[in-house]
């Protein structure tokens, strides 16, 4: 597969998963991963316990 095509179906499956969010919800990383905010943490209202890096609800995930 084309480096091309690759980054067009990277670009394709953002774009997908970015429906529905704001630009305050998340950002890319250096590795092209999204990462989300603590404003999304918020917004959603829970902690889903991942040791998410942005987690206002300050959970540490035992062993890391």
């Amino acid at each position: 597969m084309s480096v091309e095509c690759l980054m067009e179906k990277k670009t394709k499956n953002t774009e997908e998963a970015n429906r529905g969010l704001s630009k305050e919800d998340f950002y890319l990383n250096e590795q092209g991963f999204m990462v989300f905010t603590e404003a999304y943490h918020l917004k959603r209202g829970f902690c889903c316990k991942n040791g998410c890096r942005h987690c206002p609800y300050r959970f540490l995930k035992q062993g890391i």
